[in-house]
């Protein structure tokens, strides 16, 4: 990495330290951290023990243009997720030099990125997700009589929220019902690594947290499913996407056993995660807010503004970062090629310079000009997919829902790159 020349926008030591602390994303220390960030010190540089430096944008309007500039600011020259050194030196000895342990399309820029994003693109562009529109509403009124059947109380996240998009992600890849526990379980492992409850138990249990980043156990695992379903799909191609990652192809030649088995895992992961995150931050704000409860009551077409509220709320993919190419500038302030940057989508999302009174939970927010799922090339692939759960899932439950609220004591992730709510004990009464 470059020498940075920043010194008098360095982030209090406090606040640096919580950008990379994942119990500060658990207990919410790091919205008072954002909110200090884009008053004081927006784009900043933040010096934490054990990990290069690295920009902080926290502003809504730093993000989107860093994030439109994909050839100034590129995913792959480095770890797109902050990463320590120690970790940073482990993967590069396993990989032959490359920084990435997974070759995704988060890992990728121009040319390869596009290639690779347009190999299963259409599955997720809103005209073909028509199709799928009907099936989707089956399984979104059987998570809800699931639901209804828990007798007016349950935890959320683990009985209704997670089960729901996985079954759906599942069943476009291709994965059998039966092995949907086993995919759960490995997200959770593989997003959840730095968390005591969903990180794997293993002998590394006592390694510091900058060491356990990555559990490559678990991408092992992952590699070791996904092998023997591409085996079977190359073999025998069937309709579902898992035929159309083991058959693809870029420039003429099938693409390598590293990238398909990366394409299924990000696929397989972020294509439920994410979504269930959402979901459950959604509940938990129409629980404590039962006003915006009425009003979706009262207005089914409001399903469609609380899914992007849940979204902006909640945040899921809280960071990723970016290297810069050449040197540059941003707010200002001098980027030098080979800087690391850290996007906060989280931050940009509560900009009290876009959004009317951010921290309050609002289902008629208009409008809603949210980041969590990126922007420029990298715009996430399964939005519209995403979308579409939510509000068909609102629309089955919401009619029925009569009150919700907190019944225990609800539990975020600890992690600083994929958060969400991890346990959401409520009490419910339903028509």
């Amino acid at each position: 990495m470059s020498v940075m020349t920043a010194a008098d926008h360095r982030i209090p030591q406090e606040h640096a330290n919580n950008l990379a602390d994942p119990a500060a994303y658990a207990d919410r220390r790091i919205h008072d951290t954002y909110r200090w960030l884009r008053k004081n010190e927006p784009f900043g540089v933040a010096e934490i023990e054990g990990v290069d430096p690295f920009w902080v944008a926290t502003r809504h309007d730093d993000i989107l243009e860093i994030s439109r500039q994909n050839d100034l600011f590129h995913n792959g020259d480095r770890n797109p997720v902050l990463t320590s050194q120690a970790a940073d030196r482990k993967v590069r000895e396993m990989m032959g030099g490359s920084p990435h342990l997974l070759r995704t399309l988060i890992h990728m820029d121009a040319p390869d990125h596009l290639k690779y994003r347009l190999l299963t693109q259409a599955w997720f562009m809103p005209q073909n997700l028509k199709r799928l529109e009907d099936r989707v509403r089956v399984i979104a009124r059987a998570a809800v009589e699931r639901m209804a059947a828990k007798g007016g109380e349950c935890d959320f996240v683990n009985e209704v929220a997670l089960h729901y998009p996985l079954h759906v992600i599942m069943e476009i890849l291709g994965v059998p019902e039966s092995d949907e526990p086993r995919m759960l379980k490995l997200t959770q492992e593989l997003f959840g690594a730095t968390d005591p409850e969903l990180g794997r138990k293993s002998a590394d249990a006592d390694k510091p947290m900058e060491e356990r980043q990555m559990d490559f156990g678990v991408i092992t695992d992952f590699f070791e499913y996904f092998r023997k379903l591409s085996e079977a799909r190359r073999a025998n191609p069937t309709d579902d996407l898992a035929s159309a990652i083991a058959n693809s192809q870029v420039d003429g030649n099938p693409i390598s056993d590293l990238e398909a088995m990366s394409y299924y895992i990000i696929v397989a992961t972020a294509g439920h995660d994410t979504t269930s995150s959402s979901t459950a931050g959604a509940l938990w704000a129409l629980a404590e807010n039962p006003a915006e409860l009425r009003k979706v009551k009262a207005d089914l077409s409001l399903c469609a503004g609380l899914v992007d509220e849940s979204i902006r709320w909640t945040t899921p993919v809280k960071t990723f970062m970016r290297t810069a190419t050449a040197d540059t500038q941003v707010r200002g302030r001098n980027v030098k090629q080979g800087d690391w940057l850290m996007l906060c989508y989280a931050s940009g999302n509560r900009d009290e310079d876009v959004f009317d009174a951010p921290d309050t939970f609002q289902v008629d927010r208009k409008p809603n000009r949210h980041l969590a799922f990126g922007y420029g090339a990298h715009l996430c692939l399964g939005q519209h997919l995403a979308k579409m759960e939510m509000r068909i899932l609102w629309e089955e439950l919401i009619p029925r829902l009569e009150s919700v609220e907190i019944s225990g004591e609800p539990a975020m992730s600890q992690s600083f790159f994929v958060n969400g709510p991890k346990r959401l004990p409520i009490r419910f009464k339903m028509a």
